[in-house]
């Protein structure tokens, strides 16, 4: 894949000439240790780092809302841009059942453009699918995969310290229950569709095969599919920990979810629905 914003050159003479945001999505923690990420993009350049979890706070009162009035028709969440795609290419039919909602990602940048208008936004992912959709997203300027960070890491020498932590937390919009955002099932959980739904009407798939597997046959009862591209969802992308199985990434996303509920965060940085005014979140998938 060709991707224009995915250039780790452009990127580093960015950091060095322009103030910065740095989007991290929450698997980071597979890869990287919280809260010394931080203190280490800001070494590397980052003005500013912000997660993309506030967003996804955002996105799930809309899939809540629409959840609440969907009909017979089964709803497919549409945060994974594999899913997107796979289902626009392979089973169009099934198209116009993806929830019309911004992913996190887009909802970050739209959040972090009102907030850090002179900014530029770069995105860290753990998947190509998610630089795929940095190429069509207009509020973000560019995107490095963790491999590529690791690997601007090591070469400015910004090594995994014991930095003094205490205090350290991201910049704005600190949100701490949607951490679990990655995992597979963590949006129906976190957008509490079990209020609205019964259990047995809505389904949590994992890997692109299983996914498939379901498409091919659904469920008639399912109102709601949340289904990720990756197996165990977004800790199982590419370019995360290869080394670490998915149930020891599961275990480190609910740690890392346990440690920042203790957090004692600034009123000033947490991420809270009025600093979202006047935006949007809903699209057309």
């Amino acid at each position: 894949m060709n991707f224009k914003k995915n250039n780790v050159i452009r990127i580093e003479k960015e950091l060095s000439s322009s103030r910065c945001v740095a989007l991290l999505a929450p698997s980071f923690v597979v890869n990287f240790s919280y809260p010394q990420i931080i203190r280490r993009l800001k070494k590397l350049g980052f003005d500013q780092v912000v997660e993309l979890t506030f967003g996804a706070k955002m996105l799930n009162r809309d899939y809540h809302e629409i959840l609440k009035k969907s009909g017979k028709s089964m709803m497919i969440a549409s945060p994974c841009p594999g899913i997107v795609n796979t289902i626009k290419n392979s089973y169009p039919k099934l198209a116009k059942q993806l929830i019309q909602v911004d992913s996190p990602l887009s909802a970050m940048g739209k959040i972090c453009r009102k907030h850090y208008p002179k900014h530029k936004l770069i995105f860290i992912s753990p998947c190509d699918f998610k630089k795929l959709e940095v190429e069509s997203c207009k509020y973000v300027d560019g995107v490095l995969d963790y491999d590529q960070l690791e690997q601007l890491f090591k070469k400015n020498k910004i090594k995994n310290g014991k930095f003094r932590c205490k205090g350290l937390c991201f910049d704005k919009f600190y949100n701490d229950y949607t951490k679990i955002y990655p995992l597979s099932g963590g949006l129906a959980k976190t957008a509490h569709v079990k209020e609205i739904l019964k259990e047995d009407e809505i389904a949590v798939v994992d890997g692109i095969n299983n996914v498939i597997d379901f498409l091919k046959n659904p469920d008639p009862k399912i109102k709601f599919l949340d289904c990720l591209f990756c197996d165990g969802g977004c800790i199982g992308g590419p370019h995360t920990n290869q080394k670490l199985s998915i149930r020891k990434k599961t275990k480190m996303i609910l740690k890392y979810l346990n440690k920042s509920k203790k957090q004692d965060i600034p009123e000033d940085r947490k991420g809270l629905i009025k600093k979202a005014t006047g935006i949007s979140f809903l699209r057309k998938v």
